[in-house]
């Protein structure tokens, strides 16, 4: 399997393919996961949306968390097979249980928006703070948005701020674009117009479509030199920022 890891990160995916199949066949959940992945992406393969399906039921029922998240995408999204949002929810909660961090990112989302599946606020918390415990930048940045609306607890315009702050320095767009919103405002953080607008342009970079509500407020509060000063800010990568 490390094998055939090495040989997918480099874009080899036939060779991996060639390594992973008699896996599969002998019943490795994750080999089967990670070829029903190549067809539905089409790598090394031709897409095949119906052989990616019988991959990752079979990864599915071996166990394989990943193999469970994948399947649940393909109902959830309704690729090569009806669109069952029940069916999705159930195996990304599968998934998640079983410590799969993008899962328990998606079941977070699910849970509170509502639209699939009952609304469920506390749950929702629960499962984007399991999700950010594991580095999910777009947890962390629910994690935020949760205390700044008030859903399911206290209005927390600090810890919103806090969370939006570790979704943003983890790269999430949206994280990036509420933490400029909150310098922006001085909302549990210091106003801070050159911060707002150092923000707004990572989200905007990263296509964030909340940045657009507050990007030509905040440019229209700058000199030139802050301006500059915010763009040379934004340059820094974030690993290295202080």
């Amino acid at each position: 399997m490390a094998e055939a890891l090495t040989a997918a990160t480099a874009g080899q995916y036939e060779t991996a393919l060639n390594i992973w199949e008699p896996l599969a066949r002998a019943g490795n959940a994750r080999a089967q996961n990670n070829i029903g992945a190549c067809f539905v992406d089409g790598l090394g393969v031709d897409q095949d949306l119906d052989l990616a399906r019988r991959w990752l039921e079979l990864a599915a029922e071996g166990g394989d968390p990943v193999g469970r998240r994948n399947l649940a995408t393909l109902y959830f999204k309704g690729q090569g097979v009806a669109q069952d949002y029940s069916r999705a929810a159930e195996l990304y909660r599968a998934a998640a249980e079983d410590g799969d961090a993008p899962a328990q990112d998606m079941l977070s989302w699910m849970l509170l928006e509502g639209e699939v599946m009952p609304p469920d606020t506390t749950e929702a918390r629960r499962w984007a703070l399991a999700a950010a415990e594991q580095g999910v930048g777009s947890s962390m940045t629910r994690l935020g948005m949760i205390a700044h609306n008030a859903l399911g607890t206290d209005r927390d315009p600090v810890e919103a701020a806090r969370w939006w702050r570790k979704g943003a320095e983890a790269g999430d767009a949206d994280g990036q674009a509420m933490l400029g919103a909150a310098y922006h405002l001085g909302a549990g953080v210091p106003h801070d117009k050159i911060a707002a607008f150092a923000w707004l342009l990572r989200a905007r970079a990263g296509h964030s479509a909340l940045a657009d509500r507050f990007f030509d407020a905040v440019s229209a509060t700058l000199s030139p030199e802050e301006a500059a000063a915010a763009q040379r800010r934004a340059a820094i990568p974030l690993g290295e920022l202080p």
